[in-house]
């Protein structure tokens, strides 16, 4: 069972100090309307090629769009070893600050 986290779940999180390790999986020309600040950008396709940028010992919130394509990376993600929150409703659902 894929471990979720709301927006506002997540950000309450970073309000309160939490460092948060966040990836970004949508693609460049979204991520060009704004990120949560501290997300890395790692298009959902280029992740099987970027595992290496990962850190299996931290724990990775993932965030796209509207939750799907996170949830794919998530599952993704989780079949590879690491551990992973998928972020539900994705950047639609995000009223926290972007940068």
């Amino acid at each position: 069972m894929m471990k979720e986290i709301t927006a506002s779940e997540l950000e309450t999180l970073l309000e309160d100090g939490q460092h948060i390790n966040m990836v970004d999986v949508r693609e460049v020309d979204e991520i060009a309307t704004g990120k949560i600040i501290g997300a890395i950008h790692i298009p959902l396709g280029e992740i099987p090629a970027r595992l290496e940028e990962l850190d299996k010992t931290k724990p990775y919130t993932i965030i796209c769009r509207s939750g799907g394509r996170s949830g794919r990376a998530a599952q993704f993600l989780e079949q590879q070893g690491y551990d992973v929150t998928n972020m539900t409703g994705g950047m639609l659902s995000w009223q926290g600050p972007i940068e």
